[in-house]
């Protein structure tokens, strides 16, 4: 996946949304609105935003970790019980976290660009600085993530599986999940189904 990262192509689909059309099959991304971190030739790998780990809370998160890599407390900022909910990234390596944010925050080698406004940063080093307040200004952190062998998204889109379209940061990181699909269509002048035998893309 690093590799994909690496050799993301700012030509293809990255930085964009694809939305689940009503006629997906599969359930783990039925309704699901996933943001498109890399895609070129090798694949393509993106982060579901529109998913809650009704079970999980960052706090939750910060206790296992911090403890096994630090024997003192972890100095937490008074705005840590406001980040946002874990979401459930996709189904690919599931224990593994990933940090979508804002480019107010990079760090070296851990950090990748997806376009000038919106990076991913996969390391527990973004965790700690969120934690005390000193990491991007707008985080969305997920557990595991959808990803495409070479092709196999463009099938999926040929297929009409997907719709994509522009990412709005604001339905990224400040719109309630449970509604980002439906603002996501809304936002084109869509309803979705009237999308079932149409094209993917807008």
């Amino acid at each position: 996946m690093q590799n994909l990262l690496k050799n993301n192509n700012a030509s293809g689909l990255s930085g964009q949304l694809l939305l689940a059309m009503p006629s997906m099959q599969d359930d783990r991304f039925s309704k699901s609105v996933i943001y498109i971190c890399a895609h070129s030739e090798e694949g393509a790998m993106g982060l579901i935003i529109n998913r809650h780990a009704k079970s999980m809370n960052f706090t939750d998160i910060l206790e296992q970790i911090f403890p096994t890599i630090d024997n003192s407390p972890l100095s937490l900022s008074e705005n840590t019980k406001d980040v946002p909910f874990i979401h459930l990234g996709g189904p690919v390596e599931t224990e593994r976290g990933f940090v979508l944010h804002s480019s107010d925050y990079h760090s070296k080698s851990h950090t990748f660009p997806v376009n000038d406004n919106i990076s991913l940063t996969a390391t527990i080093d973004i965790l700690k600085a969120i934690a005390e307040g000193t990491g991007p200004d707008q985080v969305l952190l997920a557990l595991g993530y959808a990803g495409w062998a070479p092709g196999q998204l463009e099938e999926e889109l040929s297929d009409n599986g997907w719709l994509h379209c522009k990412a709005n940061p604001d339905l990224i990181f400040e719109t309630d999940a449970a509604s980002k699909y439906d603002t996501a269509f809304n936002s084109l002048g869509i309803n979705p189904t009237h999308l079932v035998n149409q094209t993917g893309h807008a």
